[in-house]
């Protein structure tokens, strides 16, 4: 136990010390986020697999294990055949069905059983090495969920200080954040719904951030043929590609299951502005897109709220998250990480929540109003984009 402990004390002091110095080269530290939130989620996925298919297999497993015990008159008749002709003692049957296999499989072949029970034994045979068969894949799906939960607890560890790296970054500016998220929280109070605190928002921006991010736009939109090339580049500050050209490119925030669909029922009489994914709990949240936060804290029935400026007048909005871990003003790239999930569901006025299960809301504007968003996301895994 100790020299466990030691060595983990040793592998956090030297991931802090790589990351001290990866710090130093904005690029590269970027890359860095964005890697480590894509093999966290990559992880994420391979454990909900497995979870998946362990559940079958257990049934299965208690099914033959059931079968098996309403059937133990018979199993104990051919081990008593077997017995009587001295060959071998029975085995302790319900302790190792490895052994109650090998004997049914010996009675039958030394003719020890009676010919009417020869197609029972023949059964039985079958059952008992398909129980040993899925115990077998039970224990090697478990063995794979465990390593994948080693891999996961080290990523997560590398995320936190990747982030917590982040932040120190903005503590240069923290005076001035403090204001803008007084400033923020205070049109927050002011307004009753998301068109409207989006526009406050944007309206709010000095003239020059509103300059600079309105060039970028325009940059972003020229040119004919998107250049996703330019999404490979961790150190820019704009979007790479306009948010119009990245339709049916974009990879999902979150994995989970999509329970409730754009323009469906809300499950409140209403109709669904946004996509509803319920995750696993702590499940990594990535952005879907390269774009400026303008807003990130709590808003009305949404609970935590992270508002993305994706350009051209485009709007990702992401609502039910335990902890958001981008800054307002911050420029977040495609993928990188922006928010965790908590551990259990998150009630809003737009996304009926299922039991014991969090879940992330997802819901694109064009100028303020909600649009569909399936036409962005990727249908594939190699068309997903990753930054």
């Amino acid at each position: 136990m100790l020299a466990k402990q030691r060595e983990s004390v040793e592998a956090q002091a030297k991931l802090k010390s790589e990351i001290a110095a990866l710090a130093e080269d904005r690029r590269k530290f970027n890359q860095q986020l964005i890697d480590t939130a894509g093999r966290i989620r990559d992880v994420e996925a391979n454990i909900e697999a497995t979870q998946a298919r362990l559940q079958p297999l257990d049934m299965q497993q208690a099914l033959l294990q059931k079968s098996l015990n309403e059937r133990r008159g018979t199993i104990v008749e051919i081990l008593a055949a077997l017995q009587r002709i001295g060959r071998q003692p029975p085995p302790a049957l319900m302790v190792r069905p490895e052994d109650a296999l090998q004997a049914v499989r010996t009675a039958i072949t030394l003719g020890a059983v009676v010919p009417e029970m020869r197609a029972q034994a023949d059964t039985l045979a079958g059952d008992i090495a398909d129980l040993l068969r899925v115990r077998q894949k039970i224990v090697d799906e478990r063995k794979n969920l465990s390593n994948d939960l080693d891999v996961l607890g080290r990523e997560q560890l590398r995320m936190t200080l990747l982030i917590d790296e982040r932040q120190k970054k903005q503590a240069a500016a923290e005076q001035a954040l403090d204001a803008e998220r007084q400033h923020a929280a205070e049109l927050a109070r002011q307004v009753d719904n998301i068109k409207d605190l989006i526009a406050k928002l944007e309206q709010s921006l000095d003239p020059a951030t509103r300059a600079a991010r309105d060039s970028a736009r325009s940059i972003a939109s020229d040119a004919t043929r998107p250049n996703l090339a330019a999404l490979s580049d961790p150190g820019r500050l704009a979007p790479a590609v306009a948010f119009a050209d990245m339709r049916g490119r974009l990879r999902l925030p979150v994995n989970g299951t999509r329970i409730r669909e754009f323009g469906g029922s809300d499950g409140s009489g209403g109709t669904q502005k946004g996509l509803s994914i319920a995750t696993r709990p702590g499940a990594q949240i990535t952005a879907p897109c390269d774009g400026w936060v303008v807003y990130a804290g709590a808003f009305r029935s949404y609970g935590q709220l992270l508002i993305l400026n994706a350009g051209g007048g485009y709007h990702v909005l992401l609502a039910g998250m335990q902890r958001i871990s981008v800054d307002l003003g911050q420029f977040v790239l495609t993928g990188e990480p922006v928010a965790v999930m908590g551990d259990a569901s998150v009630a809003s006025a737009t996304a009926t929540t299922v039991p014991k299960q969090p879940v992330l809301y997802v819901e694109f504007r064009k100028d303020g109003t909600p649009i569909d968003p399936s036409p962005w996301w990727a249908t594939n895994e190699g068309e997903k984009v990753r930054g």
